[in-house]
């Protein structure tokens, strides 16, 4: 049957063959370029899995992703609050309350601070120091350097050594800090039944909820409901976590006489004393807020004249219409 076949046939099945083998070889020299490829790309991707560097920066980005979503939030993410006790132990969420210096336009009402600051002298003085104030911060807020330092001046303060290396009570002056009403922490516990009245220079920053919780506290106190229990001592006052204060209600109508006449309701003493105090914790508040402004308008004026310049700069270089001419080869 081979002899039966042609010359021209034997030449068509070689070169089939020879065709069909390239091919092939071509075939498998892509597949082992594509295998080498895919395994030098998985080797790189394992090395850099193994390293140790790497590891350890995966590790630090995590651990102080958490700790600073914690400081923001006071929580661990995606894990809900662990309470041990019932919710209404943390207190009662106080209402927010239009406060005049809440805008971010706005400022402190100055005669609502030197109000409170009388609140604050007639009334919280006599448990509460007011360590971070001295009274020179008191002038051109709510009171004149005359007024300041005639209340200091108030005020006998220990100091010395003198020549005879003796210490010596002098009068008050303006760089000096408000006094405390405890020389320590043990007489002010001993004061006041083992409870400790806290500083008031930051309480505003330092309880949550600011201004409104401590308005809320002042005028909060209430007979305790049915049911629940106050030993002696104790006064109940829901916006207080565990509703049970030592500190009792120390705010009543007409307890203090204002200078200017405002009439001294109880919610009125409150909201000036907590605005003097929310000055206390932010004596910048209201310049803060002017530098703000006034950033404001200077980075908008940059801002525009920066994209004018651009345009002015960049206009003709990008509507430009740029032509061509080959040189002519004709000789």
């Amino acid at each position: 049957m081979l002899s039966r076949l042609t010359a021209g046939a034997f030449k068509k099945v070689a070169s089939f063959g020879a065709s069909r083998s390239s091919t092939l070889f071509s075939g498998s020299r892509a597949a082992s370029a594509r295998f080498a490829s895919t395994k030098a790309s998985s080797s790189a991707f394992e090395s850099l899995a193994n390293s140790r560097a790497a590891f350890a920066s995966a590790s630090l980005f995590t651990v102080g992703s958490i700790a600073w979503y914690t400081h923001l939030y006071g929580t661990l993410p995606f894990v809900g609050k662990v309470h041990a006790s019932h919710l209404s132990d943390e207190g009662l969420h106080p209402s927010a309350y239009p406060w005049s210096h809440k805008g971010p336009l706005d400022s402190f009402d100055h005669a609502s601070i030197r109000r409170g600051y009388q609140v604050y002298r007639e009334v919280c003085a006599a448990c509460h120091s007011l360590d971070r104030i001295a009274w020179r911060n008191l002038v051109g807020v709510s009171h004149t350097a005359d007024e300041a330092r005639a209340m200091a001046e108030e005020v006998e303060y220990m100091d010395g050594p003198d020549a005879q290396g003796e210490m010596f009570q002098r009068p008050g002056k303006l760089a000096d800090y408000m006094p405390a009403p405890y020389p320590n922490e043990e007489a002010a516990r001993s004061g006041n039944a083992g409870a400790l009245p806290p500083d008031l220079s930051l309480i505003v920053k330092a309880r949550h909820g600011g201004a409104d919780y401590i308005f809320s506290l002042l005028t909060g106190y209430i007979d305790p409901p049915a049911g629940v229990e106050i030993r002696d001592g104790m006064n109940y006052n829901p916006y207080f976590p565990g509703g049970a204060i030592s500190m009792a209600r120390v705010l009543f109508d007409g307890l203090v006489e204002y200078e200017d006449g405002t009439p001294a309701t109880t919610s009125q003493m409150a909201k000036d004393v907590v605005t003097f105090l929310n000055w206390a914790a932010e004596p910048e508040h209201d310049e803060r807020k002017q530098y703000g402004i006034k950033a404001v308008i200077i980075f908008s004026t940059l801002f525009w004249i920066s994209l004018y310049v651009k345009r002015f700069k960049w206009g003709p270089i990008k509507n430009r219409k740029i032509f061509y001419n080959p040189p002519n080869n004709t000789h």
